[in-house]
């Protein structure tokens, strides 16, 4: 089963919620949307739903045109923040609800129920009712009511953003089980460049209601195609700084001029954006080869076994996240040091002129 839109759009009065957008999902397979809040993924996951018609283009369900058709009449199943349960069924009923509604004999309700509750860890838990239930019991059981219903499409909003630390941590891990476990389409909406890093499967990052780039997640991370895809996924922010390459020399900020190495090495002659991500932001020189320049301790936040160091650099304001709790205070002027190795460099049109290589751009 494929689900495509072509040239999709959604209007409402004077503002775009989704710009013209063309995307292909592929059967059995985990889709992110990752942007931030209003970025347009609960607007897109209403188009393929049904919930709402595009202005423009069309939606196709294994080559079939669903665009007109409403969302009770598509084989689809959502999961939302909120945990959406019948607070007076137990567990089986709520799982069973959608099974009963299409008529499924008495065993296979029994089997596939069993089956849902099996992949969610619910068997202990199936005489209770919601109320009974943790937060992220709750969850599970809205998860495997959709599961159950033997939906082509499974799309997913944010769903454990009202969980706590150590929910989200354990559904996160146990997800991409179930979701290999079923040949339905997956998409599910996030604002976490981590959580979409664990989920794996592909990645659409979003921003102001256009995909900027789609495809297998790893790669997106690794190599995004532009300045907003960077600054889409990287959680701390990516760090910028504009630089000049004359003759195969750098300028950069307040460093000396350096070598054009690393991605830097072979762009021709002109101005370019630097991008790299805090954790290659280091307080101690590690390499010969590393451009080192100092700035001035904006805040430091302590996080327990890392600490976030905003640094003003110039005009710039970059942060750092390194091990270990340090006593820094604003104003405080510190070294930085990069390796050149670890560079993404955009262009004048903000697209990426260079990455990385490998597990540099981690």
């Amino acid at each position: 089963m494929t689900l495509r839109l072509e040239n999709v759009s959604r209007v409402v009065g004077a503002e775009t919620h989704i710009h013209p957008t063309t995307l292909t999902l592929e059967k059995g397979t985990v889709n992110l949307l990752l942007g931030p809040t209003l970025s347009g993924k609960t607007s897109l996951m209403r188009l393929m739903a049904g919930l709402d018609r595009p202005t423009t283009g069309r939606i196709l369900m294994d080559g079939v045109d669903v665009t007109a058709t409403a969302v009770r009449d598509r084989n689809v199943a959502m999961v939302y923040q909120q945990f959406i349960n019948y607070p007076s069924m137990t567990v089986y009923e709520n799982i069973a609800s959608p099974l009963r509604v299409k008529g499924a004999s008495k065993a296979e309700v029994e089997v596939k129920v069993r089956e849902a509750a099996g992949l969610l860890k619910l068997e202990a838990h199936l005489d209770k009712t919601p109320l009974q239930l943790s937060g992220g019991q709750q969850q599970r059981t809205a998860i495997a009511r959709a599961i159950v219903k033997g939906a082509d499409l499974v799309l997913l909003d944010e769903p454990l953003a009202n969980l706590d630390y150590k929910l989200r941590e354990e559904l996160r891990v146990e997800l991409p089980r179930v979701f290999e476990k079923t040949g339905a389409i997956f998409v599910y909406a996030t604002t976490e460049p981590s959580e979409a890093l664990l989920l794996g499967g592909n990645t659409a990052t979003l921003r102001h209601g256009r995909i900027t780039q789609f495809g297998p997640t790893i790669e997106v991370y690794r190599r995004p195609a532009d300045r907003v895809t960077a600054e889409t996924f990287s959680d701390p922010p990516m760090n910028f700084a504009l630089v000049e390459i004359r003759g195969g020399r750098v300028a950069l900020a307040e460093a000396p001029l350096f070598a054009a190495a690393g991605p830097l090495a072979g762009l021709s002659d002109g101005t370019y954006t630097l991008g790299f991500r805090p954790h290659h932001v280091a307080l101690a020189r590690e390499a010969r080869d590393t451009v080192s320049l100092s700035g001035r301790v904006a805040v430091s936040e302590i996080t327990g076994s890392e600490s976030f160091v905003h640094v003003d650099v110039g005009a710039d304001r970059w942060i750092a996240l390194v091990p270990g709790v340090l006593n820094l205070r604003p104003g405080d002027r510190i070294d930085l040091h990069l390796d050149p190795a670890s560079f993404f460099v955009f262009d004048a049109d903000g697209r990426l002129a260079a990455a990385p290589a490998g597990l540099l751009a981690a």
